[in-house]
């Protein structure tokens, strides 16, 4: 009989979620396989343009009943896709209690034991604050229409190089220019200097009890076409004595409802309380003799505005309604956003009588594509998504290549509706204010729409109502962990990115602390000869066993045997800024990455 292929950690995506705690655990000594479905691309191989065949390869469209949510598919996850707008949750949100009347997120997690996480990753990626000079068009008319309504606006911190960044709005399809900090410039590669080992095109299938003395659990995959996703060229087990689950809110939940019989059992809150981040999406057409007659705006000679698609996609937002006071289910905050060509479809036609999203009208609106503006409200919802049973196989069923059929179910909530509701009418006071615009909603298709999905096994300190603890543990499976958006117990109000990558990095250090009683063995890390030659590499290798500096400019000794008292704690602190700050600093490491 074949050996069974054993590992001490097994991460199941490759986004914030699964990046974060694969390098600070490869760091600390454990060997760690990450499994991600998608392909991998590097920098170079990206492409700006909207094509089936290069777009959708690493982006999925997943449709259910009631809502539809879109979700990366490569290595790095939805970092590789995001508009990289990078921003903390306000405080009231650890202090929401939704429709069930309690508190749901864990008691241990407030907006202030957060911070320092916070800070970590902004170091990290790094996040950099746009100024007023640096933000799109587009972001200046909807700072202007917000300042002649009585509203403040603020220009957005993002995860973007801003002095590499050439604002040519292609981000949605990875970064061509290296300028938008996903995964693949941060914690991926520095966690594959310490012997990290990335399998892409591998889809998880389930997870169930180890067969193997010294593991915990088996995770069995498939491996898949790159061409064609629903083509399976082969399959595999993997057993480990950690899975830590981050295959995004989606995905995740389907894994743990298909590995249910197996593993005894899932708790209730698996594959429920789903949340799309309060997502609603609004339009305003702009008049341009408005536009210039009443704000006194002139891009160019003659034209106002007429530049919708210029600059980077996310540049400004109004936090006004982001006001603990308010009620919950009142408050939100209201984000310009740039949709490319292909989601015109989804807006109403502006013209009474049906159709509503079709037809001439739809046509003649079309044309006005320059003079558009979007806003994104994230509002505060129900959390009342239900997942059906799994599919056979995979996350979904795919009904193409990137697009498929989920069995999510978003029957929305009247205090959900109450959240969406008073943010439309707070977009359409600001742009129809004296006929500046006329403001549409998206109707085309009958869904909602989303690319912030949370919550499906998300934290809690009551175990009726969340399927982890605080330390991001399944309930009742020891050694498995959710790292990804699912973790988080509600909307957040703002862009989730920053906040799923803070729990991550919180819980990597949790791991670390009670790696002997994971039964993971944290050492110095001796690195794969595939790297030692890499001068780079001595800034990981030499700081898990020498003195380093944290960003206050204290030091610490990195002690990375965990027998010793706080030394797995001890090298968490001092590899991450420093170690990572330098790395991404280091020429012959920008040159790894274009490899």
């Amino acid at each position: 009989m074949a050996a069974v292929e054993t590992t001490d950690v097994v991460v199941i995506g490759t986004g914030f979620g699964g990046a974060i705690p694969a390098y600070y655990l490869s760091a600390g000594g454990a060997r760690v396989v990450m499994l991600e479905r998608g392909p991998r691309l590097a920098t170079a191989d990206f492409t700006q343009d909207l094509r089936l065949d290069t777009y959708t390869r690493i982006v999925d469209l997943i449709n259910g009943t009631g809502m539809s949510v879109v979700a990366g598919n490569c290595v790095g996850g939805g970092s590789v896709v995001y508009f990289a707008a990078s921003l903390r949750a306000p405080s009231f949100v650890f202090e929401r209690q939704g429709t069930l009347g309690r508190h749901l997120w864990p008691t241990s997690i407030t907006r202030g034991s957060l911070d320092g996480y916070y800070d970590r990753v902004e170091s990290v990626l790094p996040v950099a604050q746009q100024s007023w000079d640096e933000v799109s068009y587009a972001g200046g008319l909807w700072a202007a229409a917000c300042a002649r309504a009585g509203h403040t606006c603020n220009p957005l911190p993002v995860a973007v190089d801003l002095q590499q960044c050439t604002s040519c709005n292609w981000m949605l399809n990875g970064c061509v220019f290296g300028a938008k900090r996903s995964m693949l410039l941060n914690y991926l590669p520095a966690a594959e200097t310490c012997a990290t080992e990335i399998r892409p095109l591998h889809e998880v299938q389930s997870i169930a009890p180890a067969t193997t003395s010294g593991s915990r659990y088996a995770v069995t995959y498939n491996q898949v076409d790159p061409s064609d996703y629903r083509v399976v060229v082969a399959s595999g087990t993997i057993e480990a004595k950690l899975v830590i689950l981050a295959a995004g809110a989606m995905g995740t939940p389907v894994i743990l409802q298909r590995s249910a019989a197996a593993l005894g059992g899932m708790p209730a809150a698996v594959g429920r309380y789903f949340s799309p981040n309060g997502d609603r999406v609004t339009l305003g057409v702009f008049d341009e003799s408005k536009v210039r007659d009443l704000l006194g705006l002139e891009r160019a000679p003659g034209v106002p505005y007429a530049a919708y698609a210029i600059g980077r996609p996310i540049t400004t937002a109004s936090y006004d309604y982001l006001d603990a006071s308010l009620p919950e289910f009142s408050r939100f905050s209201l984000e310009q956003i740039y949709f490319p060509p292909i989601v015109d479809i989804l807006a109403e036609d502006g013209v009474d009588g049906p159709p509503v999203w079709f037809g001439v009208d739809k046509r003649t609106l079309t044309t006005k594509f320059a003079s558009w503006l979007t806003v994104l409200a994230m509002t505060e919802d129900a959390n009342e998504g239900v997942f059906g049973p799994p599919p056979p196989t995979g996350n979904f069923i795919r009904a193409s290549v990137a697009a498929g059929v989920g069995q999510l179910s978003y029957p929305t909530a009247p205090e959900t509706r109450q959240g969406w509701d008073a943010a439309d009418a707070a977009v359409k006071a600001i742009v129809e204010k004296d006929g500046l615009a006329q403001h549409l909603l998206w109707k085309g298709g009958g869904n909602g729409y989303s690319a912030h999905p949370l919550s499906t096994c998300r934290m809690g300190d009551d175990p009726a109502i969340s399927a982890l603890d605080d330390q991001h543990e399944l309930r009742g499976h020891p050694g498995i962990f959710v790292t990804d958006g699912s973790a988080v117990p509600t909307s957040l109000c703002v862009n989730p990115s920053l906040t799923i990558a803070a729990l991550a990095e919180r819980v990597s250090a949790l791991l670390l602390q009670r790696g002997t009683e994971l039964g993971l063995t944290l050492r110095a890390r001796v690195l794969s000869t595939r790297f030692r030659t890499m001068p780079f590499v001595a800034m990981i290798s030499v700081r898990l066993a020498l003195n380093a500096s944290f960003g206050d400019g204290s030091s610490t000794y990195i002690e990375a045997d965990n027998s010793s008292p706080g030394g797995a704690q001890r090298a968490y602190d001092g590899a991450v800024l420093f170690a990572l700050n330098q790395l991404v600093a280091d020429p012959k490491f920008t040159a790894y990455l274009n490899r």
